[in-house]
């Protein structure tokens, strides 16, 4: 069964890396995988936060400091607990001369870490939960991008699909753990109802 599911991941893997190449996807794809990279992105990134801390009362300053808290929390149980435990190479590292998947695109670096769950996936979907609990009419904004950065993982030639299938759902996880988590503590910390969402 296990050998049976690894295929798959493997199939689906070449088919979103390899055959549904394309010159826009291999431009755009690299530019999305690290977005927040981009000198445009971090001037948007700088506003936002300019905006919620400024113009958006408390609701906004608790927002900031539960992503934050929350993107450190998601990203250390992906890359120091998880990924250590589960110790799967990338499908572009190189074992004996060859990809451990032979003839993948890879596109962007293939990182030395490992493979699951991809952090990108789960960083990027714990903040979709997480603003959606605030700005519930952005959420198919907020997901499509968390998507797009996790297509874009597998399509670079970085991760297999479960990585970003289990990552995800372990973003949201997260992000449901920690929201009512701190939604308990800014009831015990200011004895009131938190800021309407």
């Amino acid at each position: 069964m296990l050998d049976l599911l690894i295929n798959i991941d493997k199939a689906l893997f070449l088919f979103f890396n390899l055959s549904i190449a394309n010159p826009i996807f291999d431009y755009v794809m690299p530019l999305i995988t690290d977005w927040d990279k981009l000198f445009l992105s971090r001037i948007l990134l700088v506003s936002l936060f300019i905006y919620l801390l400024f113009f958006q009362g408390t609701k906004g300053r608790k927002l900031l400091l539960l992503v934050a808290i929350t993107i450190l929390i998601s990203d250390q149980v992906s890359s120091s607990v998880i990924k250590p435990i589960v110790a799967r190479a990338r499908p572009c590292h190189i074992i004996d001369g060859k990809y451990i998947v032979e003839n993948l695109r890879l596109l962007v670096s293939c990182g030395s870490g490992f493979s699951f769950p991809s952090s990108h996936a789960v960083n990027h979907f714990a903040v979709a939960v997480i603003l959606t609990y605030y700005y519930n009419n952005f959420k198919l904004l907020f997901f499509s991008i968390a998507t797009l950065v996790a297509f874009s993982r597998v399509y670079n030639g970085v991760h297999f699909p479960s990585d970003i299938f289990f990552g995800a759902l372990i973003g949201c996880l997260i992000a449901f753990v920690m929201y009512k988590i701190f939604i308990l503590a800014d009831k015990k910390i200011f004895n009131k109802k938190p800021d309407a969402i």
